[in-house]
């Protein structure tokens, strides 16, 4: 949820840690010696096995709620306050002459991270025309120099646009995290846009979870509200259907669902369809969206079994990563 706090095109920013956080990102945390959190609950989704969560790092924990320090995690030093005034007194207290650090140890530590960034997630081996990553990638290129504000549904899409889209600014992903509310991204990405009426706006969105709203098409021809879908296209409830697939032998049980023609749809409410189903139709579907003057739907139709990667299994520590479904075992770290 703090996604954007730190500009992500920054050399020093690591993205995303956790279940499907960046490689680097859980293993520089599974090596530190210090960890400096700020207002973070450590759910299960980011720590993994609690037991050998940076096990041998101090944590520092600043948090306006005293319940949530070491509520998950046991925390060396505590700092109850308002994240904000905290880090203000800190960068004022901060004197770089009477704190210095180890120059050469930095340098190895940002070379070892280097390192682990080499390693990177496989895509799906298939024929795949379309990849939803490739989708999500893309995006970014056409919308990063605008000011944009992207909202997501939640499932694999989700875990897609928080890896793979640089977010710069605070308050630029708009999802639910904690909850994770299948519908809550389109009604979302409409608030944003009734508020930030000058801004670009995209609604990434999966199949299953554009479905539970789709029926508030309605209220952006009503307003006039252009907020712009990118429907992620895999025919199935993809995260679901991943866990169904890895932990429970391709046991798939209600995973697999119909979707309305959406391009149909969206004439159907006089608003602009377009559908996209090869790698070499993106830039001009996109580049349609952005300039049209109103709401817009387009249709991705991707590789229905692309999984999410990095992934690290419930229960697991964060540097057991795997990184494909071909390798399994390999992108292990320590």
């Amino acid at each position: 949820m703090g996604i954007g706090t730190y500009p992500q095109d920054d050399e020093l920013s690591l993205g995303m840690l956790g279940m499907h956080g960046n490689y680097w990102a859980n293993l520089a945390v599974s090596n530190c010696d210090v960890l400096f959190a700020v207002g973070t609950r450590f759910n299960d989704r980011i720590t993994g096995c609690l037991k050998r969560f940076c096990k041998d790092a101090k944590v520092i924990h600043v948090d306006i709620d005293p319940c949530s320090i070491s509520k998950n995690v046991h925390v060396d030093i505590p700092v109850v306050g308002d994240a904000k005034n905290v880090i203000n007194v800190m960068l004022k207290e901060y004197n770089t002459e009477k704190y210095t650090y180890n120059i050469e140890m930095r340098k190895a530590w940002l070379q070892q991270i280097q390192s682990w960034k080499e390693q990177k997630p496989v895509l799906a081996v298939s024929d795949a025309i379309l990849h939803p990553q490739t989708v999500i990638k893309r995006l970014y290129e056409k919308t990063k120099d605008k000011d944009v504000i992207i909202a997501t549904e939640v499932g694999q899409h989700q875990m897609w646009t928080a890896q793979l889209y640089k977010f710069n600014k605070p308050r630029q992903l708009i999802t639910s995290g904690g909850l994770g509310t299948m519908g809550f991204g389109f009604p979302a990405a409409i608030g944003a846009q009734i508020g930030a009426k000058d801004k670009l706006v995209f609604n990434i969105a999966g199949d299953g979870s554009i479905q539970m709203n789709i029926q508030e098409l309605m209220t952006c021809v009503d307003y006039k509200i252009p907020v712009k879908i990118a429907v992620i296209n895999n025919g199935y409830l993809g995260m679901v259907r991943q866990w169904q697939e890895k932990l429970f032998d391709k046991h798939y049980s209600q995973t697999h669902i119909s979707s309305p023609d959406y391009v149909k749809l969206a004439e159907a409410y006089g608003i602009l369809g377009i559908r996209v189903n090869q790698e070499s139709q993106i830039d001009e579907a996109l580049d349609k969206a952005i300039n049209y003057d109103g709401p817009v739907i387009i249709d991705f139709v991707v590789e229905p079994f692309e999984m999410v990667y990095p992934w690290v299994l419930a229960g697991k520590p964060l540097n057991e990563v795997i990184l494909s479904n071909i390798t399994e075992n390999e992108g292990m770290g320590e």
